[in-house]
């Protein structure tokens, strides 16, 4: 299973899909000496949600890092192939790759220093655009995109930080948003967040990927079930299956991912 890519069983059933938006070939993340990840090759279908499952440890934070080059900034190398939109991603410049594919981290990290309608902004103002019009109207788009205008907008000058946890993580959103990203990478949104943040935070996830690629780790098997097309599975730093994410869960076709998904594990 391991060499059976996401697009492979996506052209199984429409040979007409287009090409992946990301893929891997053969790669490999070390620590040091230690290798985190071990020949990975798969594929990320355009305007799709992709969630990656597996135990602690078992590399599905790393594998995300990996596809913005972060994992390098926390002192990791990188072996092996990253592809988007058919360009390696290692011949690009960090900064501008990240503009392409943003990220969501698992703790919300709003900038407490600035104000909720600066935190929206903040990227397009490293980026040199000054005009007050369109940033205040980024600030409205975006918030609106995330599902947070109209809880908002009227404490917009208000610190960042000053709003819910599940308020401040959907302004991650908006920020990631707001530098019209391809790519959004997800890890663990929700896992710190009440029932209903979460609930908005998925509900979210399906409007987005009508515009936008995901990727989203998570250890929440129902999360996963819920809303994800397609499941990859990863275990000791390995692609253990990958596929339709309805047939990883119901049907899937290796007893160490049977066992994960039903609770024996993990």
């Amino acid at each position: 299973m391991n060499n059976e890519t996401i697009q492979e069983l996506i052209n199984s059933d429409n040979p007409q899909v287009s090409a992946p938006r990301m893929y891997t070939k053969n790669l490999n993340a070390y620590f040091g000496k230690n290798r985190a990840l071990q020949d990975i090759s798969l594929d990320i279908p355009k305007n799709k949600v992709l969630a990656i499952i597996g135990p602690s440890g078992c590399g599905k934070s790393t594998f995300l890092r990996c596809l913005n080059r972060m994992h390098e900034e926390v002192g990791g190398t990188i072996k092996g192939e990253v592809y988007l939109d058919g360009e390696d991603i290692m011949k690009k410049d960090p900064v501008n790759l990240r503009r392409k594919v943003g990220m969501v981290f698992q703790k919300p990290n709003p900038f407490p220093t600035m104000t909720i309608a600066q935190n929206v902004v903040s990227g397009l103002k490293l980026n040199g655009i000054r005009n007050r019009k369109k940033l205040n109207e980024t600030v409205e788009n975006y918030l609106r995109k995330a599902s947070l205008w109209e809880e908002v907008k009227d404490s917009l000058s208000k610190p960042g930080n000053s709003i819910s946890g599940g308020q401040q993580q959907r302004l991650c959103i908006a920020r990631t948003l707001a530098v019209e990203p391809e790519v959004i990478l997800m890890d663990e949104p929700a896992s710190a967040l009440d029932p209903i943040s979460t609930a908005k935070i998925e509900e979210l996830v399906f409007e987005l990927k009508k515009k936008y690629t995901i990727v989203i780790v998570t250890h929440n098997m129902q999360q996963a079930s819920r809303i994800s097309d397609y499941t990859a599975f990863f275990y000791m730093g390995k692609l253990i299956e990958v596929g339709k994410t309805l047939d990883v869960f119901t049907a899937p076709k290796l007893k160490q991912t049977e066992d994960y998904i039903s609770g024996r594990f993990g």
